[in-house]
């Protein structure tokens, strides 16, 4: 019988396969209300004045990305974590005050008169 390397399970050139598990405690649902992609995430507080002893390394970089509002879309984008994770650091960071998570502006296209008119003129090019 031939010894198995305890590494065989390992993918160096994957990554830390575990990670999105262990920054979500195992949870795949965010807590409290829901945000769409669009939802807009603005940082409360400066990530400059927290003691980042209490802070996980992703809790700071969405800190840093939210200094101005920024989409839960394009946050997912920048930090390289599945959507479903980001939600739920999103959800945890708005629990403990650390940002607040608006909803995006509603564009004004709603109006189906506005809509019917702009139709009409796509047809007429």
């Amino acid at each position: 019988m031939s010894r198995v390397p305890d590494d065989h399970w390992l993918d160096r050139e994957a990554g830390p396969v575990v990670r999105p598990y262990a920054l979500t405690g195992g949870r795949t649902r965010a807590s409290g209300e829901t945000f769409d992609l669009l939802a807009i995430v603005t940082a409360s507080v400066d990530g400059r004045s927290l003691d980042r002893m209490f802070l996980e390394p992703e809790h700071v970089h969405v800190l840093r990305l939210c200094r101005g509002p920024v989409p839960v879309a394009d946050l997912a984008s920048d930090l390289d974590l599945p959507l479903g994770v980001v939600r739920i650091l999103l959800s945890d960071m708005r629990e403990r005050g650390l940002i607040t998570i608006g909803k995006p502006a509603r564009s004004g296209l709603t109006d189906p008169r506005v809509l019917k008119d702009v139709a009409d003129a796509l047809r007429r090019l």
